[in-house]
């Protein structure tokens, strides 16, 4: 699972490119909307002049006209990008604590989330429960490595195994990428859609100012306006070449059509009233608590403002000075919100700056075990998060300090990565080695030399256990293929075995008849060292017994051949060397005897090492003392110890001999 962290890990890494170039959101926002309120008096009487008659323009009229069309087309195009992004802006989302939820309160917040498909609007919100849950998740495998490596396991060899509810989470989060990166193409789609009706649009309008004239162009070109207007936006590069075609337009079929004069009079009568009406909300905005709630509604009606059309001119001036006038009014709340945050700005870039400086120091880390860089990573993420709390910087300084602090962090992973690639390569190898077992067990799990074969297999199975890790997608199905043959050939043995359970159970018979005449005989005379070699002897020649039997019976044989001994009454050395060639004996009768006799042998060889070295240690010593009686008494003592160490070592010597006759 350590790689399932990684991917986890490696998911944060590819939004940096998205960051580094990321100024402060709150900045841009301001600067888009003062230059809406700069544009605004010029857009508006751009669309009023546009709509004089012949009859009333002169020749100034057309000037400003021109003079004010590319002024229109830049605010337009501001707009339609600010539209884009308010596109999925219509609810506020609850700001909400997750430090305190569950992985199935997090998993479920994720879920409900994701259901409102307001991918914009939610993704910071996603990301804020996905490091909540990368923490539980993190520390859940923390003590599980911990508990690992304090039942003896070796950290190289650990692997975590995701639960149910982690690879929930996980689809989960991987499908509301997949969801927000599919919506952003559908907005990008849309554009292109939309950008097409609006052509398609100009050519109607068109065809209606180079038409004949009719009763029903006024209506036809109402129509036209009001479909326009509920198109979405378009790509920013055709904003300004479409809102010029299409003022245009609407000039020439205003300046071509002056017997319509009355009826257009009576549309700016309408018009004045319901700009008037704009103006009023505008005006009640001013005194609106929520200041971010006051700016979208603002722009909102700067919108519906500039598409509504033209007022009677000697209204137009007093109309926009109305509307310019409360819209000002609630900028200058947000600008001295915004000025009254510098000094703060100010101090989270110190803040970011000492952030910088310190994750530059992991930017060339190194290291040769999993452990270390999964502590490192816990610590480059703990930066990255205290990052991500500081508040914004002044837009000036956003994109550089961004760009180095997402740089450094961006160096660390991609080491990271190198490391796992070169971790993958020895997994590799770990599979082959693995494959290459599977085929030796494979070729031996139908043998019915059981003996040797089960020797075989068990050796195969000791050497599966040194391999170490495997690729993840492939650890499952090697294992399973390991295990069915042994399995398979396991499974046949036993099914041959129970043909010979009666000569099993008579075996068992046999050796409790010998185990009673072993008792018999320590009650009686005549014991000696030869019968009861010959009693062991005996009992190890007759064969196994059933598997249920097996303990019960070999413990009756050892209390018998204690009771024997005890009998014979041997002492000193030759006793100890009796009973352990007696012990070796006995454990003839064991399956697993050759291992255990090699076990022992590696013991007494360690236990001479430890002698011998214990020994040296302590005669280097003695030439450090210096000649007093306290030291003569110390030099006693260690002599002794030397002398009883010797003799230890003798007898063990004497072991090794014994179990070499085996």
């Amino acid at each position: 699972m350590d790689k399932d962290k990684e991917m986890s890990e490696q998911d944060k890494v590819t939004n940096i490119d998205q960051k580094v170039d990321g100024g402060s959101e709150i900045n841009q926002v301001n600067e888009e909307n003062a230059a809406k309120a700069e544009s605004s008096t010029d857009d508006e009487k751009a669309e009023d002049e546009s709509l004089e008659t012949v009859s009333e323009k002169v020749e100034s009229d057309s000037q400003v006209v021109e003079n004010t069309q590319a002024q229109i087309s830049e605010k337009t195009e501001d707009d339609g990008e600010e539209n884009a992004d308010d596109s999925d802006h219509e609810d506020e989302i609850e700001e909400v604590d997750y430090s305190e939820y569950s992985k199935t309160e997090l998993l479920n917040a994720l879920k409900s989330l994701i259901a409102t498909e307001k991918y914009l609007k939610i993704d910071p919100v996603i990301h804020d429960i996905k490091s909540h849950f990368d923490l539980i998740y993190n520390k859940e495998k923390e003590n599980a490595h911990k508990e690992f490596i304090e039942n003896g396991g070796d950290p190289d060899d650990f692997q975590y195994r995701s639960e149910d509810e982690d690879k929930l989470f996980f689809a989960a989060y991987h499908d509301f990428r997949e969801k927000k990166s599919n919506f952003l193409k559908e907005q990008e789609k849309k554009k292109e859609q939309n950008l097409q009706a609006k052509n398609e649009i100009l050519d109607k309008l068109r065809e209606l100012v180079d038409g004949e004239e009719t009763t029903h162009s006024i209506s036809t070109i109402k129509n036209i306006q009001e479909e326009w207007k509920k198109i979405g936006p378009v790509p920013s590069s055709q904003n300004r070449s479409l809102w010029a075609s299409y003022n245009a337009l609407m000039d020439r079929f205003y300046d071509n059509r002056s017997i319509y004069f009355e009826l257009k009079e009576l549309d700016r009568k309408k018009n004045l009233e319901h700009k008037l009406e704009i103006c009023e909300k505008a005006e009640a905005l001013i005194g609106l608590d929520d200041l971010k709630e006051a700016i979208k509604s603002l722009n909102d009606l700067h919108e519906e403002f500039k598409h509504i059309g033209p007022v009677p001119r000697d209204e137009q001036e007093a109309l926009w000075q109305k509307f310019k006038t409360a819209s000002d009014a609630v900028y200058d709340r947000r600008k001295e919100y915004y000025d009254s945050q510098k000094e703060v700005f100010k101090e989270n870039l110190i803040q970011k700056e000492k952030l910088i400086e310190k994750l530059s120091e992991y930017k060339d880390f190194t290291a040769s075990k999993i452990k270390e860089w999964n502590v490192k990573t816990k610590e480059v993420l703990a930066i990255q998060k205290e990052w991500e709390s500081t508040g914004p910087v002044p837009r000036e300084a956003g994109k550089e300090i961004n760009k180095k602090f997402w740089g450094f962090f961006k160096q660390f992973f991609h080491n990271k990565n190198q490391f796992f690639k070169e971790l993958d390569e020895i997994r590799l190898q770990n599979k082959k080695r693995a494959e290459e077992l599977i085929q030796q067990a494979e070729a031996l799990m139908d043998n019915t030399d059981w003996q040797e074969t089960s020797s075989k297999l068990i050796n195969l199975q000791q050497e599966w256990k040194k391999i170490g890790p495997t690729p993840e997608k492939y650890r499952d199905d090697l294992y399973k293929k390991f295990k069915v043959a042994c399995d398979t050939f396991f499974e046949n043995r036993r099914n041959a075995n129970k043909q010979v359970n009666k000569e099993f159970e008579n075996n068992l018979k046999l050796k409790e008849d010998l185990i009673s005449e072993i008792q018999s005989s320590a009650e009686g005379e005549g014991l000696s060292e030869e019968s009861l070699e010959g009693f062991i002897e005996k009992f190890n020649s007759i064969g196994f017994v059933p598997r249920k039997n097996m303990k019960e019976v070999l413990s009756k044989f050892n209390e018998a051949v204690d009771t024997y001994v005890k009998k014979l009454g041997i002492e000193g050395t030759d006793k100890d060397e009796f009973l352990f060639r007696l012990n070796l004996n006995k454990l003839q009768a064991d399956p697993n005897a050759n291992r255990v006799l090699n076990k022992k042998e590696h013991g007494i060889r360690k236990q001479i090492s430890d002698l011998e070295n214990n020994i040296t240690l302590w005669k280097n010593n003695l030439e450090f003392f210096a000649s007093s009686k306290t030291a003569d008494k110390l030099k006693d003592q260690f002599d002794e110890k030397i002398i009883k160490a010797e003799n230890e070592i003798e007898k063990l010597k004497k072991k090794l001999s014994i179990i070499r006759e085996f």
